[in-house]
């Protein structure tokens, strides 16, 4: 579990060494966490001052994360993007106004803050390159590695005068038994309710193959039906409506920007996502709060646009507390699952990311 509250932050220069023969170790290098499993020969690294992003993810030497920057250090230089794990909010994805709602109040966002992708539709809120990330911990045990940052959302004016929810989020990382868990816990600390529409982007990618030889299964029973802009329209049909067979579908020509939800849950309220190459597998297994998920796999994007022959070598499975838009679906009567937290309270949820076939 993260830290519990508002925890006092451990100095900058902190590093835990491992014991001798320590199967987990967590250690930190300037603002780099390294988090190692010996047994499972799995190191995720996590640069924790440019959106406390992680950017590796490496079995048996094979990295299942996409990470096209050169290095960290150019990483840095841009300001952070979207590749590795990047967290996503206040909202993740696309708002069908420059406004939300909240608690039955329009709040208009304002494009001279400077802050904001995309205007007509602004996307994926204002947090991802946050550099104002304070490591609270960093530690391994006999069975696990951990590291837990927090990031003090109401000490930022800019953000929230976007968003003016004063709340705190900590993010833990942690790896075990060769699986990497992403907690995430909202502490809110004003005196209404907050809706919870955050998300994150990762980018995943298997090394036995290219992508025109993937396969996804999607745990899903409902696709929403989209608008142009892909804000969702309310509607949904079923998953096998849209894929022939949603636990193999073909990555090859796929060209998916899509929001899913009704996700198929075991007895613990998780869902998984997959994605398999030749021998290679990922699972993406989403917690009982994350309501929906956003499934990306372009033709084109970036440096690998439009002239491409082939599509870019990534998946991304998008664990959703909310649909996208869903601040302003949920206030138009079209969406019935937003999350809020309580005044005073706090809302805790998890992913977790396990290689399968290396």
């Amino acid at each position: 579990m993260a830290s519990s509250g508002l925890a006092t932050l451990a100095a900058d220069t902190s590093t835990v060494t491992p014991r001798a023969g320590a199967d987990y170790e967590a250690a930190r290098e300037g603002t780099i966490v390294r988090l190692t499993d010996a047994r499972a020969r799995t190191v995720v690294s996590i640069v924790t001052d440019v959106g406390n992003v992680a950017f590796e993810m490496t079995v048996k030497g094979q990295n299942v994360l996409y990470f096209p920057s050169a290095s960290v250090d150019t990483f840095r230089s841009r300001g952070g993007g979207l590749s590795g794990i990047p967290f996503v909010g206040p909202w993740a994805n696309r708002l069908d106004e420059p406004a939300f709602y909240a608690n039955g109040q329009r709040y208009a966002l304002d494009p001279d803050l400077g802050n904001l992708r995309g205007s007509a539709n602004p996307i994926h809120g204002f947090l991802s390159g946050a550099r104002a990330w304070q490591v609270v911990e960093v530690r391994s045990d006999a069975h696990s590695a951990w590291v837990t940052s927090r990031l003090d959302v109401y000490r930022q004016p800019r953000w929230m005068a976007q968003w003016p929810f004063a709340h705190v989020v900590e993010i833990t990382y942690r790896l075990r038994e060769g699986v990497l868990e992403v907690e995430t816990r909202i502490e809110n600390l004003a005196d209404e309710p907050m809706p919870v529409a955050i998300g994150f982007h990762p980018y995943f990618q298997l090394t036995d193959s290219t992508r025109a030889d993937w396969t996804a299964s999607i745990g899903a029973r409902a696709h929403y039906r989209l608008t142009p802009a892909k804000i969702p329209t309310g509607e949904t049909e079923p998953v096998s409506a849209v894929f022939a067979d949603p636990r193999a579908v073909p990555l090859a020509h796929a060209d998916l920007d899509d929001v899913f939800g009704d996700l198929v849950r075991d007895d613990k309220g998780r869902a998984v996502m997959t994605v398999t190459g030749r021998r290679q597998s990922l699972d993406v297994i989403v917690g009982p709060n994350y309501k929906a998920v956003v499934v990306w796999a372009p033709q084109h994007v970036g440096g690998d646009g439009p002239g491409s022959a082939l599509p870019p070598n990534f998946i991304c499975f998008e664990p959703m507390a909310a649909i996208t838009d869903a601040l302003n679906l949920a206030h138009k009567g079209l969406y019935a699952e937003l999350q809020s937290v309580p005044a005073r309270g706090t809302w805790t949820e998890s992913f977790w990311v396990r290689p399968r076939g290396f």
